[in-house]
């Protein structure tokens, strides 16, 4: 019995009231249909899900052209917005909190996904690798670099975007500048070679999703955003994406907190080997830069939460694969109850089957 674990006590955030210290993690589970609207049990699902303290929904496509896979969703059209309503009304409806995440892919994307058009990017660096489309995985391409002209109207995309979210019915957002995607594009220094003032130095490719993060924040305010990072990723590709990552990073969330961010969501690699020697890079460090909350991610178990948190290194934590199988995850976590395991078939793409048909301790 866990009842009394600090991680499942209430917690207030900011403004934001929390059941508890977790979070179910943003994961794309790809059942949204060709238009990019979330299916009807993409409300079940969530609703679910709502004893998490927060839900931040799956990675969802600003605008068209923010698209890298089929079937996600999108927040862009009316339908989407509309389908994203339902998700909303029945999480508030178990008393739950939600923040969308606003995504656009960059340049890991595929021409199939733009009618043939190349894929977008800070610089024409080609991802190594391949990436899924509909008729299955096909080699990266060398992406578009974007002209400086472009750049105002991908940030009222975001803007648009955090709006559309507030006509849901959320309760916040959270910007995706994580796992190489279009703004953690421009942060790096191998896969931003610009020379114009949104490449070269630090300051300048920080400039982009910064701009991209406060027009979120002029629609919500800061107090209901967040954003997530990932200082240690590796991907696409088995080499450092940065030169000096903890430099890099250290300026990104030092210019994040002084815009008074709600928290930072940090992909933490291997959590279990270090807090302080992944790849240079200090979480610790990190979380003390910051001024607002600090979300921990990667395969936190409760013990785990409950360890990182006695040694003030992390305020929430967020909980990914066991939430598939899982829809009463915080009352398992409660009770000392054995875990579901989610066949990784599953974790992406079908219906209903193996995404809001899971039982929970007491069946539906």
């Amino acid at each position: 019995m866990h009842a009394n674990s600090p991680i499942l006590q209430p917690v207030t955030i900011g403004s934001l009231s929390l059941k508890n210290r977790i979070v179910m993690a943003p994961m794309t589970r790809s059942r949204s249909d060709e238009a990019g609207v979330p299916p009807d049990y993409a409300a079940a699902y969530y609703a679910q899900r709502a004893g998490a303290g927060l839900i931040v929904t799956e990675a969802t496509n600003i605008s068209a052209q923010a698209r890298g896979y089929p079937r996600t969703p999108g927040i862009w059209t009316e339908e989407q917005v509309a389908a994203w309503r339902h998700v909303t009304d029945a999480v508030h409806q178990r008393d739950g909190k939600i923040f969308l995440q606003l995504w656009h892919t960059g340049r890991m994307s595929h021409p199939d996904m733009h009618n043939g058009g190349l894929p977008v990017a800070p610089s024409a660096i080609k991802p190594e690798g391949q990436i899924r489309v509909q008729d299955g995985m096909k080699d990266f391409v060398t992406p578009r670099a974007l002209e400086a002209g472009e750049l105002p109207g991908i940030v009222e995309d975001y803007r648009r975007a955090a709006e559309n979210a507030k006509r849901a019915g959320f309760d916040g957002v959270e910007v995706h500048a994580a796992n190489n995607y279009l703004l953690e594009q421009f942060v790096r220094d191998s896969t931003n070679h610009r020379i114009d003032e949104y490449g070269g130095s630090l300051e300048n490719r920080l400039r982009f999703p910064l701009e991209v993060v406060r027009a979120v924040v002029d629609v919500w305010g800061a107090d209901r955003v967040g954003i997530r990072i990932s200082p240690v990723t590796t991907a696409p590709g088995n080499t450092p994406l940065d030169s000096n990552t903890m430099v890099t990073f250290g300026a990104f969330v030092d210019a994040l907190s002084a815009l008074g961010l709600l928290y930072i969501h940090d992909i933490e690699g291997v959590t279990q080997l270090s807090r302080e020697a992944t790849d240079g890079i200090s979480f610790t460090a990190l979380r003390e830069r910051f001024n607002g909350a600090y979300i921990a991610n990667n395969q936190y178990t409760l013990a785990l939460a409950e360890q990182t948190l006695a040694a003030g290194d992390a305020d929430l934590f967020s909980i990914g694969r066991p939430f598939i199988a899982n829809p009463d995850l915080i009352e398992r976590l409660r009770t000392g109850a054995p875990l579901a395991e989610a066949p990784k078939e599953y974790w992406y793409g079908g219906d209903a089957t193996g995404y809001s048909d899971w039982p929970g301790l007491h069946g539906r």
